[in-house]
């Protein structure tokens, strides 16, 4: 058996995010004309950006998207992740994409931990499931909408894939809510993989992204995890190892 955990990969990006930020940053506060804008953008920009970002200024940061290719997730987690409107999904179409021949699905951790058993029993009803979606195809034979009616008895463990794109703000707020231990355990996986994917390439946007707890006070209050500083100690360390790159 194969246990799929998400995967994400970083396709494309807006080439030199800090610089494009600045720039946006700096057509508010100078009167420079756009040949001079320019030329200051083909310097480092990090420190004054971060100045901006500092201020509260991040709409600036939404002029940098960032596209990604997520595989290996669970219907379960679009439906999460699709919670964030200010993004752009392309998912794998359960319409016109057949799973006649069986479908991957995703095992929770809870699940496996109970042992070889009930990983049995867990894969027995994705069988089961398998088998009544291919009944209903055959019920559909001819029609248009056999996939598109049969796939109402598929689970939310089901596996698919799409391609995502976000602005650089949208991904901070991501970060602050789903990389948070009181996340679901699928989506906090994606979302460090994806904060690990973007922090080198633009560590002065990215540095104190993470969950909320890293820029102050656990905003879950009552509900917190209770590691904060632990938290906080893991993405201190992702920071420094990004500030040794590059930009």
């Amino acid at each position: 058996m194969n246990i799929l955990s998400p995967k994400a990969a970083l396709i494309t990006y807006t080439p030199d995010p800090v610089n494009v930020c600045a720039l946006a940053a700096r057509t508010c506060y100078s009167a420079l004309p756009l040949d001079e804008l320019l030329a200051k953008a083909k310097t480092d920009q990090a420190d004054f950006l971060r100045g901006v970002i500092r201020s509260g200024h991040q709409s600036v940061l939404e002029h940098a998207s960032f596209t990604f290719y997520v595989s290996d997730v669970s219907r379960a987690l679009l439906a999460q992740l699709t919670r964030h409107r200010i993004a752009s999904f392309s998912v794998q179409s359960q319409r016109y994409v057949s799973l006649s021949k069986g479908f991957d699905y995703v095992i929770p951790p809870r699940i496996a931990e109970l042992g070889p058993e009930a990983e049995a029993k867990f894969e027995a009803q994705m069988a089961q499931m398998a088998d009544w979606y291919r009944e209903w195809q055959d019920a559909f034979d001819g029609d248009r909408s056999a996939n598109e009616d049969a796939r109402f008895v598929l689970p939310n463990a089901c596996a698919t894939r799409l391609t995502m794109t976000m602005n650089a703000r949208e991904l901070i707020h991501f970060f602050s809510l789903r990389c948070c231990n009181r996340a679901q355990w699928e989506i906090r996986t994606l979302a460090e993989q994806m904060y690990r994917l973007v922090l080198p390439i633009a560590p002065a946007i990215f540095e104190n992204a993470g969950p909320g707890c890293v820029r102050g006070a656990c905003p879950e209050g009552s509900r917190s995890c209770g590691k904060a500083a632990e938290v906080k100690a893991h993405y201190a360390q992702l920071a420094q190892e990004a500030a040794r790159k590059p930009e």
